[in-house]
């Protein structure tokens, strides 16, 4: 028998771990040792935009705690079959802004790649719970076109790998499309969204710190944790890791009504962040995408909180509060 390599291990064991995410919501709620009787409201059995929960993350949950800032951000609730005026399935203009499948442009300078439509978790609040990831084939070409729309334009310095989350390819796959970047002459940073190394850290694998080593950028990971509950000791070391591999680690939050609306929250939230080798970047106010409404916290409150964070943390761990307009040229300062 030949021995397995120890990338090819780590490859399946978060592939594994991937494929045994927690996709009901009875089976997250006996995970957590919580019955329907203890929630403050009906669940969702069916909804249109399914469930999936690596149990990394799950275990990070306060057991017996219906309130749990954690599953209050992934667990379905009926109340997000409302349709609410102001809210609809595309609240930040993805799609006025794509180019061709799967490539979007909004800001000047930047372009993003949606690199696939996997995630390793749903988020209930998420922006792109209702894009239409069937018609985003990016990657059904290689690249070619996608690459070939970005080689043509000589204003892109940065290109943004999306999703999805970019890092439920694996790392041959993330591999292949660097290399087609990087015969681009004008793109100077490359850019990775991901909330993998905050929800499934064995993802941080040898592989892929090789890979993000390797780049020829300046590389930027914007991560995306909500609550310092999100950052164990597991997740830390990841980031750490990240770090080490010489690319600059961000957080993008979003404020989120019973998740992290406090000062003490988000405060927790900044130094866990600053401790794991992480600037906070961006706190975004909820986008207004349908079925998220119960999450909401107006600016009022908003404004108020980010006063009192102001007072009570160092300038760089304080977050700017932004919101994304569809058609704006570039995020809103609140």
């Amino acid at each position: 028998m030949i021995p397995l390599s120890t990338h090819h291990c780590q490859d399946t064991d978060w592939k594994k771990a991937l494929a045994t995410a927690i996709r009901q919501p009875s089976e997250l709620l006996r995970a957590v040792g919580l019955s329907t009787e203890q929630l403050p409201e009906p669940i969702d059995d069916a909804a249109d935009f399914p469930l999936r929960i690596p149990r990394a993350y799950v275990e990070r949950m306060r057991h017996g705690d219906p309130a749990d800032p954690l599953l209050r951000q992934v667990l379905a609730l009926r109340r997000e079959r409302e349709t609410p005026a102001g809210y609809s399935l595309d609240p930040v203009g993805d799609g006025p802004a794509t180019r061709r499948p799967g490539l979007l442009q909004k800001y000047h300078g930047r372009a993003l790649i949606v690199t696939t439509g996997a995630c390793p978790i749903h988020c209930r609040y998420c922006f792109r719970r209702h894009f239409p990831y069937g018609e985003a084939r990016a990657g059904a070409d290689d690249w070619r076109d996608t690459l070939a729309h970005i080689a043509a334009d000589a204003s892109i310095s940065e290109v943004i790998l999306s999703g999805g989350d970019p890092l439920s390819l694996d790392t041959p796959r993330l591999r292949k499309l660097g290399e087609g970047l990087r015969d681009i002459p004008h793109i100077r940073r490359l850019r990775i969204h991901s909330r993998m190394p905050v929800v499934l850290p064995q993802r941080i694998d040898a592989e892929f710190l090789a890979w993000l080593a390797e780049l020829p950028w300046r590389t930027v990971m914007v991560i995306h944790a909500n609550h310092a509950n999100e950052i164990d000791g597991t997740v830390a070391r990841s980031l750490r890791q990240i770090q080490a591999a010489g690319t600059t680690l961000l957080n993008q939050a979003v404020l989120l009504q019973g998740v992290n609306d406090s000062v003490a929250a988000l405060a927790d939230l900044g130094e866990n962040l600053f401790e794991a080798g992480v600037l906070p970047y961006y706190l975004h106010l909820l986008d207004h995408v349908q079925g998220a409404a119960h999450f909401a916290v107006d600016d009022a409150c908003a404004h108020e909180l980010m006063e009192r964070l102001r007072r009570q943390l160092p300038g760089y761990l304080v977050p700017r509060l932004v919101r994304e307009q569809a058609g704006a040229p570039y995020k809103q300062l609140v």
